[in-house]
Parts: structure tokens; sequence; C-alpha cells
């Protein structure tokens, strides 16, 4: 079993501010909109500072934020955008395995600004064949690599010759032949194929477009100036992408612990499924269920732990400094802090058990910094200060229901009454145990969900902006309360944080009141 690191290299001493506070506060049970944080002196200016993470020596993010592992939350396109933005998705586990494994390629092959599958035409089509192609599809562009049906690369059809009056001439007669189009082959691009392709397009101006071909010229991606010159502006953005040391964006993927046909762990399959996860470039796993505090989740871990040594592990849920004390041992990484916050867990109503969000999160990283772990506050988050406040004891946030209404999520679209909504489901809901979530809760596969009990439920999120524009205003709300704190990096600020308990009468003041409010905020 992989050793956890020294308490030391997590924190110096754990912020005398928050014993206080929540020693002063025993036997009350706190949540986010319960407190504020004090003002302090600062130097600080929120664009100064530096939200990266650090959650294992191998995973390190650029912003301290995890999209959730839910089914209408987190998939490739959910966990691809994450990525960029310099956070980290966790593909959801509720799907076949080979289907996961599907996803978790498509985030670790996925290079940013290459268009990996560009619509191709043949040789033998006639411009009006492409031309109603564009017209159908409503493609803003008309430049098409023309390939064989090996994908052999045969030349490049330009734009120009895209035209009605060119409609009966053959593609064949109208492209570029292969000698006279640029290509780059998937080598050639190295660790750094944005750089690459950069330098090429300063050194062939007026080359719009660059073909990637394989050994043998087969196409296997385009790059256009646009795409690139759009980049490198990114790179001078505040929101960089996580990658790993190969320059591949950063992608974990979520477990369970799978059982046999006797009711015992199915070590095989689990291995095996972990071990395909490795291969495709998985940088963490995480074994999430609703009650991390027991046997099956600690076996798992221990499991995985002991084949993979190396391999970074979020194990979850927990409430309890037990809890991340019993999965440290196990062999987790970083723990998973949060039962029943979640605007679509009904865990506390149903089964009455759960901790309001920061008193969990207290009680967890007094113990995660004995144990030299990670947490992640999971849950309860409406908000860049619930963001603030959970920071100030854990080294990141995992989001559901604030990210679930991007177009990036995989949930379904519905329109009501003109307003366009996406589905949002909790874990425990009986919808998604029956599409194979029931083991998170402790029951079978085999069991009838309609016999259990959910603890989750079926909603809508109205649509929100992309991902990038979400991300961005988060983050900055991030920065705010570290500037009014004077903290420059996130571990100032666990140092620094001063709590006080708010009243009902404070809670209704610090949001908008007594107005008719006209404009929202974006």
């Amino acid at each position: 079993m992989a050793a956890n690191s020294s308490p030391s290299s997590i924190d110096s001493a754990f912020y005398k501010a928050a014993d206080d506070f929540f020693r002063e506060h025993a036997g009350l049970a706190l949540t986010y909109d319960d407190v504020t944080l004090a003002t302090l002196y600062s130097e600080i200016l929120p664009r100064e500072t530096n939200l990266e993470t650090e959650l294992h020596e191998r995973l390190r993010l650029r912003i301290p934020v995890i999209s959730a592992d839910m089914d209408t939350v987190t998939e490739a396109p959910m966990a691809i955008a994450m990525a960029l933005n310099g956070g980290l998705g966790l593909i959801h586990c509720n799907l076949p395995e080979r289907e996961q494994l599907s996803q978790v390629s498509r985030v670790k092959n996925n290079i940013h600004g290459l268009i990996q599958e560009p619509i191709k035409v043949s040789a033998d089509q006639t411009i009006g064949d492409v031309l109603t192609l564009v017209e159908e599809r409503g493609f803003a562009f008309r430049t098409f690599p023309v390939v064989d049906e090996n994908d052999t690369l045969l030349g490049l059809l330009p734009g120009h010759t895209v035209r009605p009056r060119y409609a009966s001439t053959k593609v064949a007669a109208a492209m570029t032949p292969r000698a006279q189009v640029q290509t780059i082959t998937e080598k050639e691009l190295g660790k750094n194929p944005i750089a690459k392709a950069d330098q090429f397009f300063n050194e062939h101006i007026g080359i719009h477009k660059l073909l990637v071909v394989d050994d043998d010229d087969r196409l296997r991606g385009l790059f256009t100036i646009s795409d690139i010159e759009r980049i490198m502006q990114e790179r001078h953005s505040q929101l960089k992408p996580a990658r790993d040391d190969q320059f591949r964006l950063l992608c974990g993927a979520a477990v369970t612990a799978t059982r046999n046909s006797t009711g015992e762990l199915d070590r095989d399959r689990i291995l095996t499924h972990i071990g395909d996860l490795v291969e495709r470039g998985v940088d963490v796993v995480a074994v999430s269920t609703a009650h991390g505090f027991s046997k099956g989740v600690g076996d798992t871990v221990k499991l995985i732990r002991e084949h993979f040594p190396d391999l970074p592990i979020i194990a979850g849920n927990v409430t309890s400094g037990e809890g991340v004390s019993y999965l440290s041992k196990c062999g987790a990484n970083i723990i998973k802090v949060g039962q029943g916050p979640g605007s679509i867990c009904t865990t506390r109503v149903v089964a009455g058990v759960g901790i309001p969000q920061l008193t969990a999160l207290y009680v967890c990283a007094k113990a995660a910094e004995q144990e030299g772990v990670r947490i992640l506050a999971d849950g309860g988050i409406t908000k860049s200060g619930d963001i603030v406040k959970a920071l100030t004891l854990a080294h990141g946030v995992i989001c559901g229901g604030l990210l679930a209404g991007c177009p990036e999520a995989p949930g379904q679209l519905l329109e009501i009454n003109g307003k366009v909504y996406k589905q949002y489901r909790g874990m425990g809901s009986l919808a998604a145990m029956q599409a194979g979530s029931a083991a998170r809760y402790g029951h079978s596969s085999k069991d009838s969900v309609r016999k259990v009990a959910a603890e989750g439920v079926e909603a809508l999120k109205e649509v929100n902006p992309p991902l990038d524009v979400v991300l961005t205003q988060l983050a900055g709300g991030i920065q705010s309360g570290m500037g009014y704190l004077g903290a420059p990096n996130l571990v100032a600020l666990r140092e620094k944080a001063r709590y006080i308990q708010v009243s009902p009468a404070g809670q209704r003041e610090s949001a908008p009141h007594d107005i008719v409010e006209v404009k929202t905020g974006n």
C-alpha cells in the first residue's frame, strides 16, 4: 500500500481559528449560509491570486473545481471542457464499462485545436454533392480533405471551388492534389502539437489549413489557423488547461464496489476494468458510494491500491474523521466529504443521517491533516461564495447542480413555457438506480429498485451558458474572496480564514433585499 504524504506536506498546522470556532459551536452543525468569513487586511488584488491546487503529486489542477461523477453531469464533453478550463471531470460509472473506457479515451486523446474527425469528401463526388452536404449540415466552411475508402489522403478541396456554378464538376478535378497539400505527421507534432501548428502557420503565411496524417498517409486530423490563434490567446487568459506530463488533458473516472453472483467483491472484474482505465491514461479513479465508511468501499480501495500502487484514488463519501482515517489507511489519497447536501439528494430526509456540510468538512479536515490526505467538498455548492468557504477547509470542491445546466452536460433538453431546461437527477433517484447506480446506495443490481427507498430526486435545471463562462464567473468569485482575506493562494486562504456565525436576519441581509430586481447577474 502506497504511503500518503506526511501531514506536514499538507499544512504545517491546522488553523487555530477553525478549532476555536467549531469548538465554540460544538453540538451545532453548520453549513455554508450559517457562516461568513471575516474581512482581513489585504495587499492582494483578486487578479493576483493563484487558484492552483495539488490533490496528489500527479494531480495538479489550475482551478479547484471538479465536475461530479453523475450521469446528468459528466461524460466526455464535460470532462474535456473542465480540463480545458483547468479543472477535472469525473466520468460517471452509470454506463457500460466499455462505454466508460471510450469516454476516457475521448478526453485523453483530445488535442485542443485539432479537429480529429474533419468532414471528408471523396474524389468521385460532385461539387453539387458537397454543396448539398454544406446546406444540410449548416457548415460555415467549404474546405474539405479528400480521401479514399481507407482514409488515405488524396488532396484538398478548396473553398473557392465549392460554388453552384461548378455543381457538375467532379471533386477529383477541382481538388488540390496531394503533392501540393501541406501536411504534418502525428510523430512530428510531438508533445506540444499546438506550438508546432502555431510555428507552421507563422512560417507559411497565407495557408489556413494544416492536415495531420499518420505514417501511411491516412488522415488523422486538421488544424485551422483561426483555432490556433484563439488557443494562443487563451494561453494568456485566466483559466488554463489541466494536463498530464504528456500534454494530455486530465481525466478521472468513477468505479463501484462491484460484486459477483455470490455477493463477494468481484476482484477480477474490478482489476480488469481499472487496468483498462489506466491503459487509456486515466489520471485518477473515484470509488464513489453514498456511504464510504463501509467495508465494501474499503476493500475496493485496498484492492486497487495493492495492484496499482501509483494510481491516485478518490474515495468517499464520508462525514466523520473516523471515515477519513479508515479510507486513508485503506489506501485512498483524496477523500470526498458530504452526505445529503446536494440539491437533488434526499439522504438526510430518507435515512435521517448526515451532517451539514461546513461542520462535516471541519471534522474531516482535522483527520485529513493527521493522515496526510486531501479532502474534497462534495455537494451543497450553490454559488462562488460557498466555494470560498469550502476551500478554507478543503483542497477542492465537486459541483453537480451548478454545472448540470451547461450545454456540455449530458442531460436531455426540455422546453417548458418558452424556457429551455436540462434533465438533472440524483444518483440515488429511482431512474438513476434503474440505470445502474443502485450499488452506490447498498442495493444489489438484481433488486427491484421500486422496492427500495430512493435517496435522490429527478429535477430540471434551466440551461446555463457554456461551461467556460460559468467557470470564469466562479473563479472570479473565488478570487474576490481571497482578495478580501489577503490570501495570494489557497494555502494562505486556509491559514487566514476567520469564521463568524450569521443569524437568520444576517443571512437575509447578505443577499439583495427590499428591492424590485430588474436584472439578474449572468
